[in-house]
């Protein structure tokens, strides 16, 4: 395994860290959950991601119970606030009542005394940036998160964030979490820039794009009832991806990958650990062999021909 840097803290994270979106306490049966995760940490994965809002805690119960087994200071446990949690008024959103209540109920449903790294959702409209920032600044003051993350946040937040943490002198933030793979590049133009000077990590999830860039879903062909595409309570994200034209080109990538002895799946992992900014990519699984099989992908290296290739394959399909 490889370790990075969150962002320009201390911390070290690994390259591939497991997360539990769309799965654990929800679609995966608990015992299969836990043998995934214990999997992934026996292979050297140290970083562990959730949040309250994955089936209303359920996802964070499941890893706290998976974890629970091994020493606290052996890995990094990530979890998240901003969703709804409730029906009232003030159980969503960023404010420092929200953020309070919701990091002590998710130190119950995790059972730990502290969170690594506790990461805003969304940005939230409603909130002053100062008050978000303030709340978050009096937990890591308690010890009860140790570093502070954002996740599909603008640049224009997450510089707005920047520069308030500095003129009030409150803990920065350390990591962004986007959505980011061959397909949806997003990032690249505005966002990596900025954290790259202001010393923030990507910890990038969806790197699969859903699984579309297994290769699994091929043009012409409905997708298998027991698959992810196939799921209607699921597959809300994968639409504008699952056309003839994105999945003829991972098909065209799956040659590519074949030559050099890999899966397409590795090669679309190892296609974003390329990138110096991403400290981790967050990696999904229903079972413990699709962790090993992902993990492989931080001893492949690709050359500047083989990302040539790669953008001359995906050339019409990406999204920026």
């Amino acid at each position: 395994m490889e370790y990075r840097h969150l962002g320009r803290a201390g911390v070290k994270v690994s390259a591939v860290s497991l997360g539990s979106w769309l799965t654990y306490g929800n679609s995966t049966e608990e015992q299969t959950a836990i043998d995934c995760i214990h999997r992934a940490y026996e292979s050297g994965v140290n970083f562990f991601d959730t949040a309250n809002a994955y089936n209303r805690g359920e996802a964070e119960k499941v890893v706290g119970r998976a974890l629970s087994e091994y020493s606290r200071d052996s890995y990094v446990l990530a979890t998240k606030v901003f969703f709804p949690m409730g029906e009232g008024p003030n159980d969503r959103g960023l404010s420092r009542k929200h953020i309070i209540e919701q990091c002590n109920a998710s130190l119950k449903r995790l059972g730990t005394d502290y969170i690594d790294l506790y990461q805003c959702h969304r940005y939230d409209p409603e909130t002053p940036i100062d008050e978000v920032l303030r709340a978050l600044d009096d937990l890591v003051t308690q010890g009860k998160i140790l570093y502070v993350g954002v996740s599909e946040w603008s640049t224009t937040n997450i510089a707005d964030a920047v520069y308030t943490a500095r003129e009030l002198n409150l803990d920065k933030i350390v990591s962004n979490q986007p959505i980011y793979n061959m397909l949806n590049r997003y990032i690249e133009r505005e966002i990596i820039p900025l954290c790259e000077r202001e010393g923030i990590g990507q910890v990038v999830f969806s790197p699969l794009a859903q699984g579309v860039l297994t290769g699994k879903y091929k043009p012409g062909q409905q997708p298998g009832a027991d698959t992810r595409a196939g799921n209607s309570e699921i597959n809300g994200f994968m639409g504008d991806m699952l056309n003839d034209k994105t999945l003829t080109a991972v098909q065209e990538l799956q040659k590519l990958a074949e030559e050099g002895g890999y899966k397409v799946s590795q090669l679309a992992l190892a296609w974003i650990l390329r990138q110096k900014n991403v400290s981790s990519t967050i990696i999904g699984a229903s079972r413990p062999a699709q962790v090993e099989e992902n993990i492989k992908a931080v001893d492949i290296k690709l050359s500047d021909s083989d990302l040539q290739r790669i953008d001359a394959i995906l050339e019409g399909v990406i999204h920026y």
